[in-house]
């Protein structure tokens, strides 16, 4: 299986990755969070200026994420395989990798009837697309405050 243990080849993952979803814009802010009853659960949030750049790029290629900032469904099998694309990163046991950890503790926790939701913020001045976007955005400004 791959590994990527070096910081070179965790931004070479996420070049080449990138280069697979033509247009591709990297975020500002993304997340993703688990919709159980219209409620949200959510994973690690990655707010403007986050390190994590890979994450995104993996959540991108599953959930159809280009360059646009919007709310994306996403099924338990899509969330799923963006852990497994992103497994590779754990080699990297220099760094935490927050958004791997959450994916698979929403995938772990989940009922049947679990839905899942990315946000992608492509410029920090975007407006929110719908309620649950907007409830994103109020849990990033908690996160940058706190």
């Amino acid at each position: 299986m791959q590994a990527w243990r070096t910081d070179s080849e965790l931004a070479a993952a996420r070049r080449d990755l990138a280069a697979t979803i033509p247009g591709y814009v990297a975020p500002a802010a993304y997340g993703i969070a688990r919709v159980d009853s219209g409620e949200l659960t959510f994973g690690a949030v990655n707010a403007v200026g986050s390190s994590h750049r890979l994450p995104a790029v993996v959540l991108a290629s599953v959930c159809g994420y280009i360059d646009r900032t919007g709310t994306y469904p996403l099924t338990r099998e899509q969330l799923a395989a963006a852990a497994v694309l992103l497994a590779p990163a754990e080699a990297a046991t220099h760094v935490d990798h927050p958004n791997l950890w959450s994916w698979r503790e929403l995938l772990a926790d989940a009922e049947p009837s679990s839905d899942y939701l990315a946000f992608f913020v492509t410029t920090d001045g975007d407006e929110p697309v719908d309620a649950h976007d907007a409830e994103f955005r109020a849990l990033l400004r908690r996160s940058a405050s706190a």
